[in-house]
């Protein structure tokens, strides 16, 4: 079955995000009566959940509003045609899914790794996944053609990196898609945009502020 990475089947952007929640306490049951309350029971700590990107932060479309879907669990199949739905580590990913009234569309991933060694070694990885995803496409059918940009670095947090793919089909079909991968320690966000187009047709400039934005709110 051909490959055809529509920008419309990515259903938009987005990356994701993981609420780490720890709660450790004392030992469970009643204190003896008269006795002085517990003082070794350790506090219950609570860690922010990264945050995600609202509809307005996308790249203005220029006839159709975006509308952003829930954020849910689980690694979004809308980059399964980049990175392929098990070409990352495993880890509880969470996403959103955004969508215009016509061709375009995002998605954004999150997750919070185990260490900021951690999110670095992922941020790399799926860098370098997005570095040969026009290659791989190519191999996977050869009725598409694709070619891959770099868009260069952001200076937010621990950084960002810009990325753009461009496929054709043999039928006709044409899409653009632009993809950043950023970090905040130990978590990481993935942002994609696509429609129909070309690399004419993409909005860098637009694209690098909303993924600012989205750097920005994981913490």
């Amino acid at each position: 079955m051909p490959l055809r990475t529509r920008a419309a089947a990515l259903s938009a952007v987005s990356v994701i995000t993981l609420a780490a929640i720890t709660s450790l306490t004392g030992p469970a049951g009643a204190a003896p009566a008269g006795a002085a309350p517990a003082t070794d029971a350790v506090p219950k700590v609570k860690t922010a959940a990264p945050k995600f990107l609202a509809a307005s932060q996308l790249p203005p479309h220029p006839s159709s509003e975006w509308t952003a879907g829930p954020v849910t669990d689980g690694f979004p199949v809308e980059l399964a045609y980049c990175l392929g739905e098990d070409g990352i580590p495993a880890y509880d990913y969470r996403h959103r899914v955004f969508h215009t009234e016509l061709d375009a569309g995002a998605v954004q991933a999150t997750v919070v790794t185990g260490s900021a060694a951690k999110g670095k070694a992922l941020a790399a990885l799926i860098n370098k996944k997005i570095r040969s995803c026009a290659d791989r496409i190519e191999r996977s059918d050869p009725e598409i053609e694709a070619e891959g940009r770099y868009y260069g670095s952001l200076p937010v947090e621990e950084g960002a990196q810009v990325h753009g793919l461009h496929t054709q089909a043999s039928w006709g079909a044409t899409d653009i898609h632009l993809l950043s991968v950023g970090r905040d320690g130990r978590t990481v966000t993935l942002v994609s945009w696509g429609q129909m187009g070309d690399f004419g047709d993409a909005p860098v400039a637009a694209f690098k502020k909303t993924t600012t934005k989205a750097v920005d709110k994981l913490y």
